[in-house]
């Protein structure tokens, strides 16, 4: 079965960072889109930012560009997504998900498996 499994989010003071971590299995990792998504209270879900590891083509949210950057290591089949200058506006439930052969924007659609998700907590 795919399996996602995010790890790293915790609390942090506003223009503080973090790292998340999303570890994969269960299915060959170059062969699918990989992204981070949040859901905060009251605001639709939305991409953060996607990562192809066939070829390293990334997608931003325009929230986050400038602030954040996804990384993809296929040898430790994972995707990492570093946050700078964090945001009280970044707070929010992040969820690492991916699909077969979306690419990178697989931010802009649904994707098929979704790991359990990570708070990440940014205090003014």
């Amino acid at each position: 079965d795919v399996q996602l499994v995010e790890s790293g989010g915790g609390l942090v003071q506003a223009g503080g960072s973090l790292r998340l971590s999303c570890a994969a299995s269960g299915f060959t990792f170059d062969d699918y889109g990989i992204g981070w998504f949040r859901q905060a209270p009251g605001k639709e879900r939305e991409g953060v930012s996607c990562i192809a590891s066939r070829d390293n083509s990334t997608y931003y949210a325009d929230s986050v560009k400038g602030r954040f950057t996804i990384s993809s290591d296929s040898a430790k089949r994972t995707v990492y997504l570093q946050m700078n200058n964090l945001k009280p506006e970044d707070t929010a439930i992040y969820y690492c998900a991916s699909d077969y052969s979306k690419g990178a924007f697989i931010c802009l659609f649904s994707p098929d498996y979704w790991g359990q998700g990570t708070q990440v907590t940014v205090s003014s």
